[in-house]
């Protein structure tokens, strides 16, 4: 069993009364393990049949699984393909309670290492924004990677406080979640060096950091919008106390039902203010009745670590308590085929501004094979690196950010090169020359290490099937050189380029397989 502090017992025992020893039980339970798909990506049902594990569905969200510890998924090809995020199973509810669609600006304030954002981002399939903040630089480094692996196209990842995002961001998102920094309680099971360094003021040193993190999120957030605030610890003081805070304080944010699910408890209005703990308890003031509407996740109720959730909405001036508006206008433009995106390609790369003729005839040659639908006035070179920026961001100067949009490679010397979160980006269908692996075939680790594969069997198949197809030699003859998009199984994993039968690797050194 875990080792507890004592004062943290003596909180808990206070706070959950007849229900502490249950609580108290439940850490000499095994820890839970939890993979999320990535619906943008693969879709739940195809995942089952194509995944080598042994699955139980996490039932209160949609796209989660539990996981036996020996399947060891993080190792598997698919993990790298960005099929799937490993997650604490009660970590994924707080993205799965945030109600969002394709169009919506979309911020997770406190993003880092990616768990949550991934999630949201993954909803948008393309559409909208999604900014993903956070304070620390070299969790934001994890952050870029891991939305990167997951192909999000359309984010913005930065390294502010909340003060600076609230001055560029004023009313300016449709959805925000503040998974908050939090003393962590909900995690000393499955991490007991948690517990050791916990003490018994740091939930009052969290909820200060906590009521300036979610009054900057109210700042940003449009009217009409909903907020998520969420922690993975117990105490009142981060939870209920935080919620109650940002009520008393705005008039025009009200608390929310979250889709229920058997074992959420609800949140406790008499622990809204300090005080709650006190052997006076007849003088203890109530908070908010509607903090019932709020959500306790506990280990002894659910096969989880523990949670707490808060959806919050903000009125527009003229909507009465519990209504909703939300009048923005979401496009459903349909995909558009190969003729008109070369056709967009070679009309939209020559208005880029900043680029040559070189350039430009970089650009058009590569993009040709390339059938994504893209906007081409959303893209930017910037010192030859070439990216395609979210449209909804628009200028917005004096921020640390580590990525702008979707880096789609480097114009070196007159030739493009195309980048791994392009690739990551990409859908098999959406690139002429691929080169497509069985997860079984030694060549996918290889891949992954970064060695140099032999593909001419592949290379033969792909010329049969175009020949078969009747396909312009133009078309024959780019799917035996140049660059080839490797995938897994129909998913990308990144890029090669073929040369008389071989494959060179040119898969990110940084993100190579170690082990």
């Amino acid at each position: 069993m875990v080792s507890l502090p004592r004062e943290f017992e003596i909180k808990m025992k206070k706070l959950l009364g007849a229900e502490y020893e249950e609580f108290l039980d439940s850490y000499d339970r095994p820890r839970n393990f939890g993979l999320r798909v990535n619906v943008d990506k693969i879709s739940t049902e195809e995942f089952e049949k194509k995944a080598p594990f042994h699955l139980t569905k996490i039932p209160w969200t949609e796209n989660g699984y539990y996981y036996e510890e020996q399947d060891m998924p993080a190792r598997h090809p698919f993990y790298y393909a960005g099929l799937y995020y490993l997650q604490e199973p009660s970590a994924m509810t707080p993205a799965s309670r945030l109600v969002s669609q394709p169009g919506d600006r979309v911020l997770d304030l406190c993003a880092a290492p990616g768990g949550k954002a991934t999630e949201l981002g993954a909803r948008l399939h393309g559409k909208g924004v999604l900014v993903a903040n956070d304070i620390s630089a070299s969790r934001a480094k994890a952050l870029l990677k891991n939305v990167e692996v997951f192909g999000i196209r359309n984010s913005f990842i930065v390294n502010e406080v909340p003060a600076k995002l609230a001055e560029n961001f004023p009313e300016f998102f449709d959805k925000i979640l503040v998974d908050a920094p939090c003393s962590g309680e909900g995690m000393f099971r499955k991490d007991p060096a948690v517990a050791k360094v916990w003490e018994g003021n740091k939930p009052y040193e969290c909820a200060k950091q906590q009521k300036e993190i979610i009054t900057r999120a109210a700042q940003m957030l449009a009217p009409g919008g909903d907020l998520l605030y969420s922690t993975c610890t117990f105490s009142p003081e981060e939870n209920e106390q935080v919620i109650q805070f940002l009520l008393d304080s705005r008039e025009d944010m009200e608390i929310r039902e979250i889709k229920p699910f058997e074992g959420f408890a609800p949140g406790c209005p008499d622990v809204a203010y300090e005080g709650w703990d006190s052997e006076e308890s007849e003088n203890r003031k109530m908070g908010s009745a509607d903090l019932k509407k709020c959500v306790r996740i506990w280990p002894h109720k659910m096969a989880g670590e523990g949670h707490f959730l808060a959806l919050l909405h903000k009125r527009v001036p003229e909507e009465t308590a519990g209504e909703q508006k939300n009048d923005r206008v979401v496009s459903n433009k349909s995909e558009t085929t190969v003729d008109e995106q070369k056709n967009q390609v070679q009309g939209g790369i020559s208005d880029i501004k900043g680029i040559g003729k070189p350039e430009t005839k970089a650009l058009t040659e590569f993009f040709a094979d390339v059938s994504m639908e893209m906007n081409w006035k959303q893209v930017e070179v910037r010192k030859g690196q070439v990216y395609l920026v979210p449209e909804a961001l628009g200028a917005r100067k004096g921020l640390v950010f580590l990525r702008n949009g979707l880096y789609l490679g480097e114009i070196r010397k007159d030739r493009f090169e195309p980048s791994q979160s392009f690739a990551m980006a990409l859908k098999k269908k959406e690139y002429m020359a691929v080169i497509d692996l069985d997860y079984s075939d030694m060549r996918v680790e290889k891949y992954l290490r970064g060695e140099t594969l032999d593909v001419d069997d592949i290379v033969a198949k792909n010329l049969q099937a175009a020949s078969e197809a009747d396909l312009p030699k133009a078309v024959r003859k780019r799917l035996e050189k140049g660059w080839q998009l490797v995938c897994v199984n129909g998913y990308p994993l990144g890029w090669g380029k073929l040369v008389n039968g071989t494959l060179k690797n040119k898969y990110h050194a940084g993100w190579r397989m170690k082990y």
